[in-house]
């Protein structure tokens, strides 16, 4: 079937690759024909179709006038079987009666329903799983949650289909602010927590270390590390999914568990590596070699009962008792000197 390039049935006008308003590829399958858009501007593509409704207005409604649209019909119906059909066609130089004749086995029936008429359109799928269609709100798997889909709906049934216009659920229509299904249904406890599994999914699908980190996340902070979990998710659209990935882990190794950490580590990647004290090296002196310095700076002799463990007090507490006494030392109390 050839068509002109009107708005309602072509979104994008192109010879070679024109894009075709969804409604318009459903009315085609289901009458079985296939719709092809004529040039941008070339009306003359279909001139047989156009001269067509020319030979209705000049022949048979010219000059015409009927007093209700019933009285039109049947006029026309009598002069497409007396006249229309009668003559000799330009093109095929035949009697058109005739040939169609000859067409119609070849012809198949068409289909046992009329095209359904409904209404249409984008949504996006909330982290609830739901979408909104006239103020009533059905559920949509949910690994779409946070994509487009395309809806579908009359007056009985709704249908959801993904970007490749699969057909992905079929529900019963809805009142305003109803759902399709109760919350807290098929093994959920909530729709938060739901929901969290659900992201948590989506960071294992980045890689094993951003799986173990929203495991972590989770594990700390429940279902408040939602937010979390979307930002990490999140990163994978201006980051490669081994950048995000590679920070997982080295946020995993250092016990960072915050997404600023992980953002730091994608543009700074260093590994903080943890080295063990050592007890022995050259440069470590015993503690007997502080015992001596320490006595000769106080001018103290070794003390049998000053041991190793109990050398801080014992010795500390002579360097004290050797501190001399000012007033046991030459200078003059000023009482005295008062007196």
């Amino acid at each position: 079937m050839t068509i002109d390039n009107l708005k309602a049935a072509v979104k994008r006008a192109d010879w070679y690759d024109p894009e075709l308003n969804p409604k318009i590829i459903e009315f085609g399958r289901h009458y079985g024909v296939v719709i092809i858009p004529t040039m941008p501007f070339t009306p003359e593509h279909k001139g047989k179709v156009e001269s067509s409704v020319k030979y209705v207005k000049n022949n048979a409604l010219k000059g015409r006038i009927f007093s209700s649209l019933e009285e039109e019909n049947k006029y026309l119906f009598d002069w497409e079987k007396n006249v229309a059909d009668m003559r000799i066609h330009g093109t095929t130089r035949q009697q058109v009666f005739k040939l169609f004749e000859q067409e119609k086995p070849i012809l198949k029936p068409l289909p046992a329903s009329l095209f359904p008429c409904y209404q249409e359109g984008k949504r996006t799928v909330h982290r609830d799983s739901f979408v909104e269609i006239a103020r009533a709100y059905y559920e949509a798997p949910p690994e779409y949650i946070g994509q487009e889909v395309w809806v579908r709906w009359d007056s009985h049934v709704v249908r959801i289909f993904n970007r490749r216009l699969e057909q992905i659920r079929v529900l019963a229509r809805k009142r305003p602010g109803e759902f399709s299904e109760c919350l807290s249904t098929r093994g959920r406890s909530t729709t938060v927590e739901h929901t969290v599994e659900h992201w948590r999914d989506l960071a294992m699908k980045i890689g094993e270390h951003c799986g173990l980190w929203a495991d972590r996340i989770v594990d700390i902070r429940g279902c408040h590390g939602i937010r979390t979990l979307q930002g990490l998710v999140a990163l994978t659209r201006k980051h490669r999914a081994e950048a995000v990935e590679e920070g997982c882990r080295l946020a995993l190794a250092n016990g960072q568990y915050y997404l600023e950490n992980i953002r730091s580590l994608m543009k700074n990647p260093v590994e903080q590596n943890q080295f063990d004290f050592l007890s022995s090296h050259p440069l470590i002196r015993d503690m007997s070699e502080y015992k001596e310095i320490f006595q000769a700076i106080t001018g103290n002799a070794a003390d049998p009962a000053c041991g190793d463990h109990d050398f801080d007090q014992r010795c500390g507490a002579s360097r004290q008792a050797a501190v001399p006494d000012p007033a046991a030392s030459g200078s003059t109390n000023k009482q005295e000197e008062v007196a």
